[in-house]
C-alpha cells in the first residue's frame, strides 16, 4: 500500500474497498460467479417468504422454527465463496478448501435441523458427538467473521471462549476468574441451545434486519441514492461550504436506509470530498466531515444500523418507542454537524460553488418544510386509510394497493417529463449544481415506499418485519416498472428492452442485498458468543466490580470508564456486532452502578449510551475503519482524518451523559408541547455547545467566551444541575417513615427507597435503589404488601427488609442480597419528589447570558470588519 499512501484511490479501487468490506472482494467468472448470484438469490427470495403474511402457507413450520439455522448457513456458506482467506488468496476464482470449508460450515449451521429428534431426546444438550460438530462449527464461523469482518471480531469472540475453558486458570486475573465449563457443557451453551450463536441476535438479523438491508439495497438500485445526493447539492450546494453541508443531509439521507458506515463514506464521499476540497477543506478536514455524517447515520432512525431491532429485543419495549426515543437527539446531532461545516467555512472564509444567490433562510425554511410536510404526509396516510377501511372493510386491501399504483403512475408520469438523473463528475473543470426546482420530479416516486415503510411501521405499529416486507414489495413492482412505464411516457418504442432491464435491476438487487448481508448475518451469530459468555460464566457482574473499583464509586467517572470501555470493545466491529458487545457487557453496568449512587436510569437511556460510544470506534484512531476509507477516499492521512472527525463528533460523545441524566431529550412520558420545547431548547444547546468548542460564535470566541457557551449549553441540556443547588429535588425521610410517607402519597407519584445490606457472594456491604411507583389508592401498609415488601422494626430501630416474595417487582432486583447472613438487609432513606420551581425557569438567565456574548462578539466583529476595510 505504499504507493496508495496520501493519494486519493481511483473509483476502480473505492468499489474495490466497499466490495471487499461489505459484499466479498473475490469475483469470479463464468459458472461460479451465476452460481453464486443464484445462492444469493434463493437467499433474498426466502427470507423475503418468512417475512411475508403468508409465510405459514407457504413454509413448512419445521422450516419457520429453524429459520436462524438456514439463515446462518446462507451467510456463512456465501462468506466462504465472497471472501478470500488473504490478501494474496486468489480473487478470480474459489479454491477447493473453500468449498469445502462453505458447505461444511452450512452444514453445521443446519446440524441442529437436521438432528432435531436426536437433539430433543437427549434433553437439548449436546452428546459427545455434538460437542465436535459444535466446536468445528464455531471454529468455521470465527474464520468466516474474520473474513467478513476482519479480526478484530474473530479475536474478541475467540478470548471469550477461551475465558469460558478457562476462566478457573491462574492466568486468568483473580477478579475475573470462574470454575470454568467442560467442552461438553459449553458447546451445548454455544451451539445446540439459543443462549449462545442461534440467541436472539442472530434471530432479530433473521427476522427483521434482512429485510431493512434488502430494502436499502432494492432502494439504492432504483435510483434513489444519486436523487438523495443531488436534492442535497441542490438545496445547500451554494452555500458557504455547501458540498459539505450537502454531505451530512446527503449521508444522513442515505443512513436512513444503510446499515454501513463504510459503504456510506464512499458512497457519498466520492461526489462530496472533491467538491469540499475544492472550495478550501483540507483532505483531512473533507475526509472528517463525511465520516462524522457517515457515522452519524447510524445513530439515526428508523434502521439505526439495524441496532434499533436489537433494543427491542434487549430492552423488551416496542420498535416505535425505540425510534421515538433515539429521534431527538439523532436530529440535533446532524443539526449540529450542519454547523461545524457552516463554521468552518466561515473561519476560513470560503467560496461558494455555482452562481446561484439563494438566502440561508430561505433555504433552512424549504428544507424544514419539506420534513415537515413529509411527516404531515406519513401521519395524514392513515385519514383516507381509515375512510377506505370503513367505507368496504372487505376489500380494503385490494383498493389501498389500486390507489398506493395510481399514486405511483402520477409520480412516475411527472419523472418522464425530466430527463433521468445521471451521476456527476466532480473533478470536472466546470461544476454545475442542480435547481432542487427541476429535478424534484424526477424521484418523487421513491418516497412512495418510505411512506409505507414509515406508515406500517408507526402508524399501524405492525412488526418491522412486516413493514419492510410491504416496502419491499412496492419496491419490487417500481423496480419491475419504472423503466418500462417512463419509455411509454416518453413515447419510446424500447418498451420490452426496458422492462429486461428492470427485471435485471430487481434481480440485481435481491443478490445485493444477500451479499451485505453475509457481515451481518455472520456478526450477530459471533456476537452470540460473547453474549453466550456472559449468561454462562456471569462476567457482566465482574465487569460491574472492575468498574466500581475503578472509578472508586464516583458516578461521573463511572459513567466515563463505561463510555472508554465501550468504545474500546467496539473498535474495528460493525455497528450490530458493536451494539451487542457493548450492551451485553456494558448495558447492566450502568443500571447496576447507577443505582447503586441513587440514579435509576430508563433501560433505553443505558442502551443508547453504550451504543453512541460504541460507534464513535468507527471513528476514532488507530481502528477507525470509517476514517481509512474517507481518507482512501480524500488521499489525506487516515490517523489525522480519525482525529479531525472524532473533534467533530465531540457532540455525539457529551450527548449520552446528557440523557442519562435528563431523559427528557428521549422523549420519556413528554406530551406534545413539551417535547417541541425540549426540542427546541436542545437545538440551541447543541448549537452552543458547537460553537464553544469551535472557538467561533459570531466571530473568533475567546477562551472564556468558549467555556462560556460549552456551560450555557450544558445548563441548558439539564436545568436540574442549577435548580438543585436552590431547591433540592426530593424531600429526605427517615426508614421507620416509610408508611407515612406512602399513606400520604398520591397515585403516579414515585418513592426512592434506599435498600443497605450484605452482598450474597462476597459478604461486603451493598446498596442499591428501589423505584416504587404508586399505581393504586390504599394505605402505606397496603402499598407496600401489593409490590411484596415486607418490613419488620428490630431491636436496634432498623427497618429491616425480608426477603420478597418471587412474585415481587423487586424479586430480581434484590436477588443479589443475603437476607439469611448475620447483618440484616435493612432501609436506611425514603426519597419523595419535592415541589420545586419549574426548571424552565432557568432558561430565563442562561439565555440572557447567550445573549450578552452574543452582544459582545456582534460589537467586536463589526470593529474588526471596519478595522480589516481601513
Amino acid at each position: 500500500m505504499a504507493d496508495t499512501k496520501n493519494r486519493a484511490l481511483s473509483e476502480e479501487e473505492l468499489q474495490d474497498l466497499v466490495t471487499s468490506s461489505d459484499s466479498g472482494a473475490r469475483s469470479p467468472q463464468g459458472s461460479v460467479a451465476l452460481f453464486m448470484a443464484v445462492v444469493a438469490l434463493v437467499w433474498s427470495l426466502f427470507q423475503v417468504l418468512l417475512a411475508s403474511p403468508v409465510s405459514n402457507l407457504l413454509l413448512p413450520g419445521d422450516i419457520i422454527n429453524n429459520s436462524r439455522q438456514i439463515h446462518l448457513a446462507f451467510a456463512v456458506f456465501l462468506a466462504f465463496m465472497a471472501y478470500p482467506a488473504l490478501k494474496s488468496s486468489p480473487r478470480h476464482y474459489i479454491p477447493i478448501q473453500d468449498w469445502a470449508l462453505g458447505i461444511f460450515g452450512a452444514f453445521l449451521a443446519l446440524y441442529g435441523y437436521i438432528f432435531y429428534e436426536k437433539i430433543v431426546a437427549s434433553g437439548g444438550l449436546a452428546d459427545d458427538t455434538d460437542k465436535w460438530f459444535a466446536l468445528a462449527g464455531l471454529i468455521i464461523l470465527f474464520e468466516g467473521a474474520r473474513r467478513a469482518l476482519g479480526p478484530a471480531m474473530a479475536i474478541i469472540a475467540t478470548i471469550f471462549l477461551l475465558y469460558v475453558f478457562f476462566g478457573a486458570s491462574a492466568a486468568v486475573p483473580e477478579v475475573i476468574r470462574w470454575k470454568g465449563a467442560s467442552l461438553q457443557k459449553a458447546m451445548s451453551h454455544m451451539w445446540i441451545t439459543s443462549e449462545g450463536v442461534f440467541g436472539i441476535a442472530l434471530g432479530v438479523s433473521t427476522k427483521f434486519v434482512f429485510l431493512f438491508v434488502l430494502f436499502g439495497a432494492l432502494l439504492d438500485k432504483a435510483g434513489a441514492g444519486n436523487y438523495f445526493i443531488k436534492m442535497a447539492f441542490g438545496a445547500l450546494g451554494h452555500l458557504r461550504g455547501g458540498p459539505a453541508k450537502a454531505a451530512v443531509v446527503g449521508s444522513a439521507a442515505t443512513g436512513l436506509i444503510s446499515g454501513s458506515s463504510i459503504a456510506n463514506v464512499v458512497t457519498t464521499g466520492t461526489f462530496t470530498i472533491p467538491l469540499m476540497k475544492r472550495v478550501g477543506f483540507s483532505s483531512e478536514k473533507a475526509g472528517a466531515v463525511e465520516v462524522a455524517s457517515s457515522v452519524n447515520g447510524q445513530i439515526m432512525p428508523p434502521v439505526m444500523g439495524a441496532a434499533a431491532f436489537l433494543m427491542v429485543e434487549y430492552v423488551g419495549i416496542s420498535y416505535v418507542e425505540v425510534i421515538t426515543h433515539a429521534f431527538l437527539p439523532a436530529v440535533i446531532s446532524y443539526i449540529a454537524l450542519v454547523y461545524i461545516v457552516h463554521l468552518e467555512a466561515v473561519k476560513l472564509n470560503m467560496p461558494t460553488l455555482g452562481d446561484r444567490v439563494v438566502s440561508m433562510g430561505k433555504t433552512v425554511g424549504g428544507m424544514a418544510a419539506f420534513f415537515v410536510g413529509f411527516a404531515a404526509l406519513c401521519y395524514g396516510t392513515k385519514y383516507p386509510v381509515a375512510l377506505v377501511t370503513s367505507m368496504m372493510p372487505e376489500g380494503a386491501a385490494w383498493v389501498l394497493a389500486a390507489l398506493t399504483f395510481a399514486a405511483y403512475l402520477v409520480l412516475l408520469y411527472l419523472a418522464a417529463q425530466v430527463p433521468d438523473l445521471e451521476p456527476d463528475d466532480p473533478n470536472s473543470e466546470d461544476v454545475t449544481l442542480p435547481v432542487v426546482g427541476e429535478i424534484y420530479k424526477s424521484g418523487l416516486y421513491y418516497l412512495l415506499p418510505i411512506i409505507v415503510l414509515v406508515y406500517f411501521l408507526m402508524i399501524e405499529q405492525k412488526s418491522p418485519g412486516l413493514s419492510a416486507f410491504w416496502a419491499s414489495f412496492l419496491l419490487f413492482g417500481i423496480l419491475l416498472t419504472q423503466r418500462p412505464l417512463k419509455a411509454m411516457f416518453r413515447g419510446e418504442s424500447e418498451v420490452f428492452n426496458a422492462f429486461k432491464l428492470g427485471v435485471m435491476d430487481l434481480i440485481s438487487g435481491m443478490i445485493d442485498g444477500a451479499r451485505n448481508m453475509i457481515g451481518i448475518g455472520l456478526a450477530t451469530a459471533t456476537a452470540g458468543v460473547i453474549v453466550g459468555t456472559v449468561t454462562l460464566t456471569g462476567v457482566g457482574q465482574v465487569m460491574a466490580d472492575l468498574v466500581e473499583f475503578l472509578s472508586g464509586g464516583n458516578l461521573i467517572l463511572m459513567l466515563v470508564m463505561v463510555g472508554i470501555l465501550s468504545l474500546i470493545l467496539g473498535m474495528g466491529l460493525p455497528t450490530t456486532a458493536n451494539y451487542i458487545v457493548v450492551s451485553s457487557l456494558m448495558a447492566g453496568v450502568v443500571v447496576e452502578l447507577g443505582a447503586q449512587s441513587g440514579l435509576i436510569v430508563p433501560l433505553i437511556a443505558v442502551h443508547l449510551f453504550v451504543f453512541y460510544f460504541g460507534i464513535m470506534a468507527d471513528v476514532t484512531p488507530p481502528v477507525g475503519l470509517a476514517s481509512f476509507a474517507a481518507a482512501a477516499v480524500s488521499g489525506g492521512d487516515a490517523i489525522r482524518t480519525g482525529f479531525i472527525a472524532f473533534f467533530y463528533s465531540l457532540r455525539t460523545v457529551a450527548l449520552p451523559f446528557m440523557f442519562i441524566f435528563n431523559t427528557d431529550l428521549l422523549l420519556i412520558d413528554v406530551g406534545w408541547v413539551q417535547g417541541i420545547i425540549i426540542f427546541i431548547v436542545a437545538t440551541i444547546a447543541i448549537l452552543v455547545f458547537t460553537a464553544g468548542t469551535m472557538g467561533w460564535f459570531l466571530t473568533k470566541s475567546r477562551i472564556w467566551e468558549s467555556v462560556a457557551l460549552v456551560l450555557i449549553a450544558f445548563v441548558l441540556f439539564r436545568p436540574g444541575i442549577v435548580l438543585d443547588r436552590f431547591q433540592p429535588p426530593y424531600a429526605d425521610f427517615d426508614a421507620s417513615q416509610l408508611e407515612q410517607v406512602l399513606d400520604e402519597a398520591e397515585v403516579g407519584d414515585v418513592a426512592r427507597i434506599r435498600v443497605f445490606g450484605p452482598d450474597f457472594l462476597s459478604g461486603e456491604a451493598s446498596e442499591t435503589t428501589l423505584v416504587l411507583n404508586i399505581e393504586s389508592e390504599g394505605t402505606g401498609a397496603e402499598r407496600l404488601d401489593g409490590k411484596g415488601i415486607v418490613l419488620v422494626q428490630d431491636e436496634e430501630g432498623r427497618t429491616v427488609m425480608e426477603e420478597p416474595f418471587p412474585t415481587s417487582p423487586f424479586f430480581d432486583v434484590l436477588g443479589s442480597f443475603d437476607f439469611y447472613g448475620d447483618n440484616p438487609v435493612e432501609i436506611t432513606r425514603v426519597r419523595v419528589p419535592a415541589d420545586q420551581w419549574p426548571k424552565e425557569l432557568i432558561f430565563i438567565p442562561t439565555l440572557l447570558l447567550l445573549g450578552l456574548i452574543a452582544y459582545l462578539q456582534h460589537a467586536r466583529s463589526g470593529r474588526e470588519t471596519e478595522g480589516a476595510i481601513a
